[in-house]
């Protein structure tokens, strides 16, 4: 077993169960890609075992700060079936739903999603590349799931030193050859959305704004909320929340001309009026300006942009951008009506997004109530000892 020995005084993060340890707190000790070790303090004293990554600026990822626990298949399965039983007891009113959670659940760098009959997977550590076709057994195992789709594509692969890598890790044979499509469909709310696990976004959906999307229905129609924008709507989950509340008019604008083609699909799939809902494909910052000069105001506008601050070294850049699209927001926004306004930076915490957010309405000219912070849904859990799993952060506010 190689052993990865750490600077003095580095230790602490380890002792606390944070899983992380970066390439300077390292004092001596390597090992292949994905390799198991044994991580211990300057003075000998074992810490973890964990996954190293020779690659990346997070040279080790702790599996285990259990001496006594063997780092094997049998390990593995334990924690995927732990995984997918805290989902169990969470009683999720929907057949889409996140079932590992990378960090939260114990293994770093693995994303899993269950749409239907179908997982998406996401190996985005060398640990998990190294281990990839024990944990996709084991998912099949756990989940009963006969079809496991791998969406490796991410950027982040690279500071792994790894390829991406897409298609299927298991797809079991009909008798006839016949081959299941990457096509699903889900339901969420008490709607039929559609997803394609090969050609979406991350695994195909985002699942984490489920009941925030469940909450836009219900504030839609508690405020009376008819005309509405949501922005950067990728394939319209807020966009049908709006109309399920009732609302006449709602505006969705994204730069990907398929994701509102599904926006589309998805408002008649739900028994709505096809007229009820415009797709505009166009930059989200330019169209919310298009929409001051020509005079168009809204009862209700939604904000969720991709991640503007993948770390804190980008926080400066992101927050001014945040800040612009919210102050455009606010402008657009009817006295009454309701902004919801995102941020999945995991650089921009929620203290600091809330401050750009009032900034942005001080330069709008515009106050309003906090009437409710949101987060991820229950199943893209944060656990205690790992706060950076919080990236998801919202503010539901009413204009004054």
């Amino acid at each position: 077993m190689k052993v990865i020995t750490l600077r003095e005084g580095k230790e602490r993060a380890l002792l606390r169960r944070h899983p992380w340890v970066f390439q300077g707190s390292v004092a001596k000790g390597g090992g292949d890609a994905g390799e198991t070790v044994r991580v211990q303090s300057h003075d000998g004293q074992f810490l973890a075992w964990a996954a190293f990554s020779p690659s990346s600026q997070i040279r080790v990822r702790a599996w285990s700060f259990d001496e006594a626990e063997r780092i094997d298949a049998a390990f593995f399965q334990r924690r995927v079936q732990q995984a997918v039983a805290v989902r169990q007891r969470l009683a999720i009113d929907s057949d889409g739903i996140r079932l590992v959670h990378g960090e939260a659940d114990g293994l770093p760098g693995l994303i899993v999603d269950q749409y239907g009959d179908l997982l998406s997977a996401q190996f985005l550590s060398a640990g998990t590349e190294r281990w990839k076709d024990v944990i996709a057994d084991a998912l099949v195992a756990a989940t009963g799931c006969p079809y496991l789709y791998e969406r490796s594509d991410a950027s982040v692969r690279a500071l792994e030193g790894l390829a991406q890598v897409t298609g299927w890790l298991r797809h079991p044979e009909t008798a006839d050859g016949a081959r299941r499509s990457t096509e699903v469909t889900i339901h969420e709310n008490g709607w039929r959305l559609t997803l394609d696990v090969a050609e979406g976004h991350k695994t195909g959906y985002y699942l984490d704004q489920r009941d925030n999307r469940g909450l836009f229905a219900k504030l839609v129609r508690q405020f009376n909320c008819k005309t509405v924008l949501n922005c950067y709507s990728y394939t319209g989950g807020f966009s049908v929340a709006a109309l399920e509340g009732g609302a006449t008019e709602v505006t969705s604008v994204d730069s990907s001309a398929p994701a509102l083609a599904r926006a589309n699909a998805h408002v008649t799939l739900n028994g709505y009026e096809a007229g009820a809902h415009t797709a505009l494909d166009a930059d989200v910052n330019s169209s919310l300006r298009a929409f001051i000069q020509a005079g168009r105001t809204f009862d209700a506008i939604v904000l969720d942009p991709p991640k503007f601050a993948p770390s804190a070294a980008h926080a400066d850049r992101a927050s001014r951008a945040y800040k612009d699209i919210n102050r455009l927001a606010f402008k657009l926004l009817n006295p009454g009506g309701l902004l919801l306004t995102f941020s999945c930076s995991g650089g921009i915490g929620a203290e600091l997004f809330h401050k750009i957010v009032a900034g942005a309405g001080l330069d709008a000219g515009v106050d309003g109530y906090l009437l409710k912070r949101l987060e991820a849904t229950p199943d893209h859990p944060t656990t205690i000892t790992f706060p950076e799993g919080e990236y998801l952060k919202g503010l539901v506010i009413v204009r004054k």
